[in-house]
């Protein structure tokens, strides 16, 4: 029976998930790897779910802890500070799960200038279009400050748009 309730778990949100440590990650493999030790984290801790928050809410939040943490252990191993333009073009040219057109390109590389938090701000709010409200129950800080991260993300997109556009 656990196997079963595992798979209807990954089956039901695993694709959502992937697309949410995706767009923070940026790589394929890597947000596989990360996708993977979410769902074990959220299939061994699942006691631990008290019924607080919907579960949606409680798997975002570990997806997305599990990809920052991602990011800080690849930043910390190889002294990286954040992908360079260059690097991310390269990347997504030549990721076979990566069909965006130009425009789209740019927007990917803009998200890889910021900094994590905001990056993932913008991302669950543009892409996903999550309320404040929500993402901050998921990121446990106030919508305040996810208003400000957000607003700062657009304007640093924007300028980064118009400068290399």
């Amino acid at each position: 029976m656990e196997r079963k309730d595992f798979e209807q778990l990954v089956n039901q949100y695993g694709e959502q998930l992937y697309w949410q440590i995706r767009r923070i990650v940026f790589d394929h493999d890597d947000a596989n790897d990360v996708l993977q030790n979410t769902l074990i984290k959220c299939w061994t801790h699942r006691d631990e779910f008290q019924g607080k928050s919907n579960i949606k809410t409680w798997l975002t939040r570990i997806a997305i802890n599990e990809a920052l943490d991602f990011l800080r252990k690849k930043k910390r191993e190889q002294n990286f500070c954040s992908e360079s333009d260059e690097g991310i073009s390269n990347q997504l040219s030549s990721d076979p799960y990566f069909d965006g057109d130009h425009t789209l390109t740019l927007l990917q590389e803009a998200l890889a200038t910021l900094p994590d938090v905001q990056r993932t701000v913008f991302t669950l709010r543009y892409y996903d279009e999550m309320k404040y409200a929500q993402m901050s129950e998921v990121l446990k800080t106030s919508e305040g400050a996810l208003k400000a991260s957000y607003h700062l993300a657009v304007k640093k997109i924007t300028e980064y748009l118009k400068t290399h556009d």
